[in-house]
């Protein structure tokens, strides 16, 4: 049998497949696509979710990239797997925000950047926030206080 649309594609049963429109510039809305097909959709409650579920993302993201949790300080092959391990986790979840963004909604490119920022303000050191001026005391100064020395 000929197939009446050479040019319509089809998908793995023969079927003609349903048109589908994905973003490619930013635009605003509730009604989206955010990493699986049909979630969040058209349902504002779902699409609220999705955004603190990218926020959250992006602060955990910041978390694992400054905080350093479970590695002892102390060389070794299985600090050294722990480390690696903790590094695939960071990446493949920073992999998985740049898929949310590619989604090109507004709303959940603000979410990832407050994350990114609210994420950065908790956990970076000192020195990472702001390096010492010449002249002012240094971050590390143990006369000063955390708040001093981070934002001060």
């Amino acid at each position: 049998m000929k197939d009446p649309n050479p040019n319509e594609m089809h998908d793995c049963d023969g079927k003609p497949n349903m048109p589908h429109h994905q973003h490619m510039t930013f635009f605003w809305g509730a009604r989206s696509e955010i990493l699986f097909s049909g979630w969040p959709g058209d349902r504002s409650g779902m699409y609220a979710l999705a955004l603190l579920f990218v926020f959250f993302l992006c602060v955990f993201v910041e978390w694992l990239s400054h905080c350093r949790p479970f590695l002892p300080d102390k060389p070794g092959v299985a600090a050294g797997a722990l480390r690696s391990l903790l590094h695939a986790l960071r990446m493949g979840l920073a992999y998985l925000a740049m898929l949310a963004l590619m989604s090109f909604n507004g709303g959940i490119f603000l979410a990832a950047i407050a994350g990114h920022l609210i994420g950065f303000m908790a956990f970076a050191k000192p020195e990472e926030v702001r390096p010492p001026l010449a002249g002012k005391a240094d971050a590390t100064d143990p006369s000063q206080t955390a708040a001093d020395s981070r934002w001060g």
